[in-house]
């Protein structure tokens, strides 16, 4: 039998079954978090590359917490795994970190931890936007470190300070819906590959009232993760449907594409690996994947969502254009205008303009005429701009051609900034009244006789170059002669 599997959420976790005492697999950084529940203990082990794969060494070198082995800030902690869950109820959470020993030895780990939240986004957390809200890198006395009550030694947890040596910090309070992660790290297997086991057990107040409704256990079932946003040139994102309800039943998977997000499948994909079920998506390819599984024995896995993963590749800000809102324009030269900035593109910006502080709306009002400059960042980390240049013409919305020494002329302000500039003044059939040159001006008439009182349209035109500034561009360019 035949099902269409998927799943539909907001950064990529590669998930695991989690059944008592399975090993959790590999997992290196926050999207590829292993979703758990509180419905039993987890087996895990950190032997991934935090340095590499979620926090960038060269820009960030303090997060608030996991500098490498807590003794220098020039490298993030690597041998780590993340973990991620969703609060089923709200209530009091923790967790126990406990040291597992390896064929009856002693146990040699120390285990640190970060904890981020409620709902923070994955590339917040890589690129140090986002600061950890418990975290403890202490020196180990006993087995257990975490959240809430040492259950070894009853020491109950505390906002961290540094060299205090108490291994836990506080509980939770969390909300129902709220996503957190958590960061797992093994100082002692810091600078080698030899990582051992650990243990997670989540405790609380609303686990304890019950284990199957305090953590979401159905984040397990969106077995292909939360949706990702990521940026152009980004390592590849391995998707995987190994760990899907099917579980061992798995006989092959088939994957598809529907790049546009419009429902409409455009491509069927080859998997990799064992039952071809990984897929590899490579930058820039956007789209909701899907993953179609054929169990063995021929009964359906049991899945709550079938919505696919959307990954969402974004580029660096492109200025397409910054235009002059109309509408808003004052009559005086003098005054000030309203512009818009227009990105090429559909990621989440911020800009600012002349120095200014950076804002989420992309409307600007008390923009003076002449060159100005806008910066365009990506909030999703995926690039900045140098400052642009844009020039806002300015004009007079009228003038009184009579004779009396005031707004007898009309002109355009700021075209001495570029190359070649011409303007064309119109009436409202489209006749061509008069061509101004920099630093001309219209007196109102049309060969010798006074054109009448009413509305009149310009265009400019100018030569461009590499180096030139972006010209604002006014909706409905026109002005009134008033006599």
């Amino acid at each position: 039998m035949r099902i269409l599997v998927s799943a539909l959420c907001a950064c990529l976790l590669l998930v695991s079954l989690n059944m008592r005492g399975q090993t959790s697999p590999n997992s290196p950084d926050c999207r590829s978090a292993i979703p758990v529940c509180a419905d039993t203990p987890i087996m895990g082990m950190a032997d991934g590359g935090g340095d590499i794969d979620d926090f960038d060494p060269e820009v960030i070198t303090e997060t608030g917490c996991l500098e490498k082995g807590s003794l220098v800030n020039a490298n993030i902690e690597n041998n780590t795994a993340w973990y991620v869950f969703r609060a089923g109820t709200g209530g009091q959470v923790g967790f126990d970190i406990e040291s597992i020993p390896v064929s009856g030895t002693t146990p040699t780990a120390e285990w640190d931890f970060a904890v981020y939240g409620p709902d923070v986004d994955c590339g917040d957390i890589s690129n140090g936007t986002a600061i950890p809200i418990r975290c403890n890198y202490e020196v180990n006395n006993t087995n257990f470190t975490g959240l809430g009550i040492n259950p070894e030694n009853g020491q109950e947890g505390a906002p961290n300070v540094t060299q205090s040596q108490n291994t836990y910090d506080e509980f939770l309070e969390v909300q129902a819906g709220e996503i957190y992660y958590i960061l797992i790290n093994n100082f002692n297997t810091n600078f080698d590959d030899e990582p051992e086991p650990f243990m997670l057990t989540f405790t609380g107040s609303s686990v304890d009232a019950d284990q199957d409704t305090a953590l979401d256990c159905t984040l397990r079932d969106e077995f292909l993760g939360l949706d990702i946003v990521a940026c152009e040139g980004d390592p590849d994102i391995t998707l995987s449907a190994l760990n899907s309800p099917a579980g061992a039943d798995i006989a092959s998977v088939e994957w598809t594409v529907d790049y546009d997000d419009d429902g409409t499948i455009d491509a069927t994909l080859s998997g990799t690996g064992a039952f071809g079920a990984e897929y590899i998506v490579a930058s820039p390819n956007t789209g909701r994947y899907f993953a179609e599984i054929t169990t063995a024995s021929g009964s359906p896995p049991t899945v709550a969502d079938e919505g696919g993963i959307l990954i969402t590749f974004h580029g660096e800000p492109v200025l397409e254009e910054v235009r002059v809102i109309d509408d808003l324009i004052a009559s005086d030269i003098h005054d000030v205008y309203s512009v818009e900035i227009i990105v090429d593109g559909n990621s989440d910006y911020e800009y600012a303009i002349n120095d200014g502080e950076f804002q989420d709306d992309p409307i600007f009002n008390d923009i003076p005429p002449g060159v100005n400059t806008v910066v365009i960042n990506d909030k999703n980390g995926c690039g900045i701009t140098e400052p642009i240049e844009f020039l806002v013409v300015g004009y007079p919305k009228f003038f009184t051609p009579n004779g009396d020494g005031a707004n007898d002329t009309w002109n355009v302000k700021g075209i001495e900034e570029l190359i070649n500039p011409s303007v064309y003044i119109f009436d409202r059939y489209g006749k061509l009244l008069e061509q101004l040159a920099v630093n001309a001006d219209w007196d109102g008439t049309y060969n010798g006789a006074r054109m009448p009182s009413t509305d009149y349209w310009f265009r400019l035109e100018y030569e461009r170059t590499d180096d030139t500034v972006i010209v604002a561009r006014t909706i409905q360019p026109h002005f009134t002669l008033k006599r």
